[in-house]
């Protein structure tokens, strides 16, 4: 844990069209200390290039975006559009205040800024999963990971969307004031503990298919026999393919071979019946083409990031399995 200063400054940057969630969100947690805070706090500061409109709100920033260069830490909030460019005197102040020494942080579509701003070349980035790819396709130095809470470079972070923007400003506090600290106030907002960033979104991503292209009709075949031990070969013959060219056509699409992605493909299958259903984790197991509950297991840890009776626990409380 490092020592933090008592005049500590936080930066909310208010420029661009935003989401009220994430701005509030960081306000919240960084304006308001709790007992448990004896090394001093974070003084928070609204900045921007005038009154920011964010839905039926209007926020008025105390200082311009000049002020970013001396804060101790910058928060980028979500923007509310990425097909909006972040404003250009936003992007320049963001980076220069990186350059000028603070650790900045972006919340959820905030990373498109840091992104503009070069922040992200060469470093381990993410942003809300439906937006992940597009982040990497705008910012291809970047080395973006989709499935993750959140990142933290050292003097960069960023997170995904929501509550994984909660978990990112409760990772500061836990940095700068240590765990107790941080579960203290995850205790105020009603949260749970703070959580590692590699834990994995609880999504299942949607993959996109030309109905023209050669995966388009496997990919749903495949996601209907999960249950099935199934191999590259058997893609291949589906797919009146060779498996060598299969294995081009799915890294292209998917960006991984076709064993991973249909390992992935069972995880999340898992996921939804371990959400909708009280099934054991041996039926699970079974039901997902993995087997046992100790393949299970270990396959759900790897990729999700917890292991499965955790998830479950997660979405639907702790429910006795069916029989």
């Amino acid at each position: 844990m490092r020592t933090i200063s008592d005049m500590h400054t936080v930066a909310l940057a208010t420029a661009g069209h935003l989401l009220h969630f994430e701005l509030a969100v960081a306000y919240e947690i960084f304006g308001t200390p709790p007992r448990e805070a004896t090394t001093g706090w974070y003084d928070v500061l609204l900045c921007g290039p005038g009154p920011v409109r964010i839905g039926p709100f209007t926020v008025e920033p105390e200082q311009g975006l000049e002020h970013l260069t001396s804060a101790d830490t910058v928060i980028v909030p979500a923007c509310a559009d990425i097909d909006d460019p972040p404003p250009p005197e936003l992007v320049d102040a963001v980076r220069a205040a990186h350059e000028a020494g603070a650790r900045v942080a972006s919340l959820c579509t905030g990373a498109f800024t840091l992104g503009a701003a070069g922040l992200l070349d060469g470093r381990r980035a993410t942003t809300h999963w439906a937006h992940a790819a597009e982040l990497s396709a705008r910012h291809p130095r970047a080395v973006v990971d989709p499935d993750v809470l959140y990142t933290d470079s050292g003097s960069v972070l960023t997170s995904a969307g929501k509550a994984a923007a909660v978990d990112l400003c409760l990772h500061l506090i836990h940095l700068d004031h240590g765990a107790a600290v941080a579960n203290s106030v995850a205790r105020r907002l009603v949260m749970p503990p703070h959580r590692p960033g590699g834990q994995a979104q609880f999504v299942a991503t949607p993959m996109r298919v030309a109905d023209d292209h050669l995966l388009a009709g496997l990919l749903a075949w495949v996601r209907q026999r999960l249950d099935q031990p199934l191999t590259v070969t058997d893609l291949a013959r589906r797919a009146n393919t060779s498996p060598r060219n299969l294995a081009r056509q799915f890294r292209a699409v998917t960006g991984q071979a076709p064993l991973q992605w249909l390992q992935i493909q069972r995880v999340r299958r898992a996921q939804e019946l371990l959400e909708t259903t009280g099934e054991s984790i041996e039926a699970v197991a079974v039901a997902t083409g993995m087997g046992t509950a100790t393949t299970l297991r270990r396959q759900f840890k790897r990729i999700v990031g917890v292991p499965p009776d955790s998830y479950r626990r997660s979405f639907r409380g702790a429910q006795p399995p069916e029989n």
